[in-house]
């Protein structure tokens, strides 16, 4: 299994700035591709972006312009970089992670990561 391990959540103001980091570890795998999902209160967990090994990314029409993300495909981390917050920002932001288990004669597979806390404050 592969596990994902987020940090970098926090307090902060509107307008403010937020990195927030997913690394990956565990057993023989490879993954495909990498994202950052958020549900706030009462709502639905939703995509917020999305990026594959080869770099191609995908963004939530309410973060694009906004938020960045990236791949460090040696160390296995995805990062989250969040500019000119918005209190409607505010959620518990997952780090997910779709690779191939090699323990598992190469099965897809699917990881999340135990979620941050992101809050804006209005």
């Amino acid at each position: 299994q592969v596990q994902l391990v987020e940090s970098g959540g926090g307090l902060v103001q509107p307008g403010g700035s937020l990195r927030l980091s997913c690394a990956a570890s565990g057993s023989i795998f490879s993954i495909n591709a990498m994202g950052w999902y958020r549900q706030a209160p009462g709502k639905q967990r939703e995509l917020v972006a999305t990026i594959t090994s080869s770099g191609r990314t995908n963004y939530a029409d309410s973060v694009k312009g906004r938020f960045t993300i990236s791949r460090d495909n040696a160390k296995d981390t995805a990062y989250l970089q969040m500019n000119s917050l918005k209190p409607e920002d505010t959620a518990v932001y997952y780090c997910n992670a779709d690779y191939l288990d090699f323990l598992s004669s190469g099965r897809l597979r699917s990881s999340w990561g135990q979620g941050t806390q992101v809050t804006v404050s209005s």
